[in-house]
């Protein structure tokens, strides 16, 4: 039943796009990565906890490659201890649909493959929370389409086998929010000195406005690009009623 539903979106994505030989390309692709994916993890995800993610060993390797020493700060905090106003904010900016799609945006997933096949190479993102969960987790950020293959599947999985809420929690956990800040109560307690139940709506603005390049800027930062893409969050959450 599974690999069926992934086929027949796969393949209804495939004949919509403009540039099929590439869409065919992909699809072939997509499916040849399906059984080497993980599965039972998946399903141990609904009861426990992620230990140290794929993103985390990466971050990890790299410090080591590099000669610095590297500090790992997370603390795991159930989705009820962490602001709704971060929930609302992240949702917003992140993945405006994510209580209406199954794991993939695929009219964003079609946008950003055209928008790549543009420059050249995979550049634009355009991933769901859950897609995004799947590279954190077993992945890498490596910008290339198998990797995106592999995340696609398991994002589609994921939605199968995890509650929203579930996979919200997870992702709320385990997101990177600067060098070796991983989590939103690690990143509360860091940025703005207080639990993550206890952000402010303008404070989760910040939190949720650093999430696409957590390495270069901070939340409590007062650069333009932070105080202009939290203020742009915020219009957002106002016009959905956040």
């Amino acid at each position: 039943m599974e690999s069926t539903l992934i086929v027949h979106r796969a393949t209804a994505w495939v004949r919509s796009h403009k540039a099929a030989s590439v869409g065919y390309a992909f699809l072939l692709l997509f499916l040849s990565q399906y059984v080497m994916l993980p599965n039972n993890s998946l399903q141990d995800l609904r009861k426990e906890n992620p230990g140290v993610t794929a993103l985390m060993k990466q971050r990890i390797d790299e410090a080591d490659e590099a000669g610095k020493k590297f500090s790992l700060s997370q603390s795991w905090v159930p989705l009820s201890k962490i602001s709704p106003h971060l929930v609302h904010a992240v949702i917003t900016s992140e993945d405006g649909t994510f209580y209406e799609h199954a794991g993939i945006d695929w009219y964003e997933l079609e946008e950003s493959i055209e928008k790549n096949m543009e420059k050249g190479k995979p550049a634009r993102g355009g991933s769901t929370i859950t897609q995004q969960l799947s590279k954190n987790l077993f992945f890498s950020t490596s910008k290339s389409y198998g990797r995106k293959a592999k995340e696609l599947i398991v994002a589609l999985r994921m939605e199968r086998q995890l509650s929203k809420k579930r996979i919200l929690e997870i992702y709320l956990n385990i997101i990177e929010w600067g060098d070796g800040v991983f989590g939103a109560e690690a990143a509360a307690r860091k940025y703005f000195g207080k639990p993550a139940s206890l952000l402010s709506r303008e404070e989760a603005a910040r939190m949720a406005a650093v999430i696409p390049s957590p390495l270069k800027h901070a939340p409590n930062a007062g650069s333009p690009y932070v105080l202009r893409r939290s203020s742009l969050i915020l219009n957002r959450m106002g016009s959905r009623g956040y």
